[in-house]
Order: structure tokens, then sequence, then C-alpha cells
């Protein structure tokens, strides 16, 4: 039996460690990249986002100003039972380490109604999947409205195909990936449903970076996208260069047989995810 206050710990520890940790898979790529990109200005920039991740890691200082909102995945296994106000517990938790870590607190109370903020960082958005055996693993992601706002999605017609997917996807990181804090890492959501597939998008983006889907033709559309993505010559920082996405992850899903759903979610050059497991 898995407690919401054992949730809400878990929470509380990632958030932290997100904000201020660079993940180990996401600091290689970037040190990958640097060795590929070709741009004197891309190169700096790069560098300067390494010297970044090692400072907020070594002082405990968030890794970029805007620390986000809180997006919480619960992968709660099937033998296990959780017990408590989860929702609840997860916002206390997410309050405190807001406070404590001195994290910026970025949520309005109601997107149209009421623009005031929140105070407190709170609520979180979960959602909540599920796995076979025992206990939870608790995801979380913090997303900075500039990366969020480069998120897309579009309902296309079946016939479209991969080359409607490789068009929307391409489309959608050329208009929005410069104001996004590149080099990103572009999550592509492809089924389900409307309501669905932006999570399949975001839920790509804790997969480690670059490590390559295990279906042959996925892994070949990510190659195809980063291809794609790369040669629109963004580079780091917007200001040019050979390197524009550090990966492309695609996560698919059944859908309608009249439905390809696709959606794009946008990682910023400081990915920021914890993941804990709880028992």
């Amino acid at each position: 039996m898995v407690s919401a206050e054992a949730i809400g710990s878990a929470v509380h520890d990632a958030v932290v460690r997100a904000a201020t940790e660079l993940r180990p898979d996401a600091l290689e790529a970037m040190r990958a990249a640097l060795a590929r990109e070709r741009s004197d200005r891309g190169r700096t920039v790069l560098g300067q986002l390494i010297e970044n991740a090692g400072v907020a890691a070594g002082d405990g200082v968030p890794l970029c100003q805007d620390t986000g909102s809180v997006w919480v995945l619960l992968e709660v296994g099937e033998d296990e039972c959780v017990c408590g106000d989860v929702p609840a517990a997860v916002d206390r938790a997410v309050a405190a380490a807001y406070a404590e870590a001195r994290l910026r607190m970025s949520i309005a109370r109601d997107a149209l109604l009421d623009r005031a903020n929140t105070g407190d960082n709170t609520p979180a958005f979960i959602d909540v999947a599920f796995r076979p055996g025992p206990g939870v693993t608790v995801h979380v992601m913090l997303k900075g409205g500039g990366s969020d706002n480069a998120s897309a999605l579009a309902m296309l017609s079946p016939a479209e195909a991969d080359e409607g997917v490789v068009r929307f996807v391409t489309e959608s990181v050329a208009r929005s990936a410069a104001a996004a804090c590149p080099p990103v890492v572009v999550g592509v959501g492809i089924g389900a449903t409307f309501d669905k597939v932006g999570t399949l998008a975001k839920k790509a983006l804790l997969r480690p970076v670059g490590a390559a889907h295990p279906d042959p033709h996925a892994a070949a559309l990510e190659r195809r996208l980063h291809g794609e993505i790369d040669a629109l010559g963004i580079g780091p920082g917007g200001l040019g260069g050979t390197v524009t996405a550090l990966a492309v992850h695609v996560l698919t899903a059944p859908c309608h047989i009249a439905s390809l759903p696709v959606a794009v979610n946008v990682g910023c050059s400081a990915v920021r995810s914890a993941s804990v497991e709880v028992r």
C-alpha cells in the first residue's frame, strides 16, 4: 500500500532535483551537440548552457528562472493500492518545494477569469497511468512557458500518413522553436484521441535523450524528423547553427480508424524532469 503522503514526499524531492540538476542524459546530449555544432556562435551558446548546468547543480540554484508549471505522471502498479487524497498531497508538496527552494511561482488562478498568481505554484497537473507490478513510479516535469507555448496539435487524415506527420511537426518547430530555448527535445505523440495525444507527446520527453524508439518504423521517423528539424538552421539559442534539436522522441498509441492525431510538445535546452520509485 502506497500513501498519498509518500507520493507527495517523492514529488517534493523530484521538483527540487528537476529544477536544479540537468538530467545526465540531457547533459550528455548537450556535450555531443557541442562536438557536432559547426557554428562558432552555436558552440558558444552550447558551452554556456553546459556551464550553466554545472553552476546550477553546484550551487543548488534553478537551471532557468522560469521554474515552470508542474506536471506529475503517476504510473501505478496494477498490484498496488494507493490510499489518501493524492491531488491534495501533491499540491502541498509542490507548494513546500517551491517555497523552500525559492523557485518562481508561475501559476495563474484561472486562464481567462482570474490571472492573479496563486502564490504557491499550485495546482500541479496530474495524469495517472497503470503498469504491471507493485509500487508507484512518480514522474515530475517542470514546463516553462516558452517550451509549452511551442506545443501544437492537429487531427490529420489517416491518408496523410508519415508525410503529413513530418510536415506538421517540422512546420510547428519552425514556427516556435526559436522562442523555446533551443536546442530542444521534441516530443511527438501520434494516436489516441484529441484529449490524450498531448499527454503522449509530453510523456515522450521522459525517455532518455536520444534513446531510439524500439520499433524500426518509429525509429526511422524519429531520425527523419531530427534531420528535417536540424536543417531548419534555427540553432542553439535561436541564433543559427547546426543543432536545433538534441533529439526527437515519438510515442504512438491506438486511435480511431478515421483519425490521425498528432501533437508536439517541446522540451527546452533545460529539459527538466525527475522520476522516483515509491513502494
